[in-house]
């Protein structure tokens, strides 16, 4: 068990180390060919790091279809990941901006509320409609849905980049130039990134693999294994990126990190499980399902109330993950 705690360690140190490496190439790339933090962030940032994880459940529904676990696995994770970033990640943008209130100066949020008020309200009605989707059992309805989710993504994506304004702060040297003297251009970019995302994968398995041999060992049930602990790991590239981005006080990328790659999860695999899946979701689903709407909801309204964002809505998802864990532990 020893070694596998030591991988564990050595896993978050890669996951880590690539992180800095995909945030700076990520930066550069968006400075490069000209586009904001909106882009850069809710579009570029969001779907690089949460595509990986996204294919290993759609992997398992595509080819693994007549297999009713892989099926109810993908579903879960689907739907679970969305749950992950609208509650935990958000809290822990929060707690991000309490750990490095010296270095930043103040506990104040600087972002750009309106990229964050759209991505939710997007986030909002995607999800929404698909978990309602779930109850209607009309092969014809779930087509329409279906494409309805991947029109809206697109719909999203095109918004996002009209909407764009180009506002690029300092930017340190792109890492492959500093330390290995490549040229900073977009093909030295777009390896770091590549590189970047695969040490992302790589230490994300080897995470995940240690982490179900220590949990069977300690005696963790396979439901919280599945509920808590794996969604833990795999949303933990996008945890990383946006620390890494509110230690820097670049809030808006930190924060269209998380609610664009909520757009993202809850459009595209979602339109995916609909058509492939029988799409049944257990109550623990439904509950998280409800939670990270709600919890998405509290970010909108306190925008729209207050027109700005603060640390409030960001620990309120704190509270409806540990409202989700008690759920779990009342039923069983």
């Amino acid at each position: 068990m020893w070694i596998n705690l030591i991988q564990i360690l050595m896993s978050l140190a890669l996951i880590l180390i690539s992180c800095e490496f995909f945030t700076n190439g990520i930066e550069w790339l968006g400075r490069k060919i000209g586009v904001g933090d909106g882009v850069v962030g809710s579009i570029f940032s969001a779907v690089g790091t949460c595509l990986p994880e996204t294919m290993i459940p759609i992997i398992a529904i595509l080819f693994l279809g007549e297999d009713k676990k892989s099926v109810d696995v993908g579903v879960g994770a689907i739907l679970g990941a969305p749950f992950m970033l609208s509650t935990l990640a958000l809290f822990v943008v929060g707690v991000g901006v309490v750990l490095f209130r010296s270095r930043r100066g103040s506990m104040a949020l600087n972002v750009n509320s309106d990229i964050v008020s759209r991505d939710i309200s997007f986030f909002i009605v995607a999800y929404s409609v698909g978990v309602t989707t779930a109850f209607i059992n009309i092969r014809f309805i779930r087509v329409i849905v279906s494409a309805f989710l991947v029109a809206t993504y697109i719909y999203y994506i095109i918004l996002t980049v009209r909407r764009d304004s180009v506002n690029h702060g300092y930017l340190d040297k792109l890492y492959l130039t500093k330390i290995l003297g490549f040229k900073n251009n977009v093909p030295d970019i777009l390896l770091q990134i590549g590189i970047a995302l695969a040490g992302i994968i790589f230490g994300a398995n080897v995470f995940v693999t240690n982490m179900e041999t220590v949990s069977e060992y300690i005696g963790i049930t396979p439901l919280i294994l599945s509920l808590i602990v794996t969604p833990i790991v795999t949303e933990l590239p996008e945890k990383f990126n946006s620390i890494i981005w509110i230690a820097r006080k670049k809030d808006t990328l930190a924060l269209g990190n998380i609610t664009g790659a909520m757009v993202f999860q809850s459009c595209i695999p979602v339109s995916i499980g609909i058509l492939a899946t029988p799409w049944r979701l257990s109550s623990h689903i439904i509950v998280s399902s409800v939670m990270a709407t709600l919890s998405a909801a509290t970010v909108y309204f306190w925008i729209e109330d207050k027109g700005k964002l603060n640390l409030v809505p960001l620990f309120a998802g704190g509270a409806f993950y540990a409202l989700f864990i008690v759920s779990l532990f009342i039923k069983g």
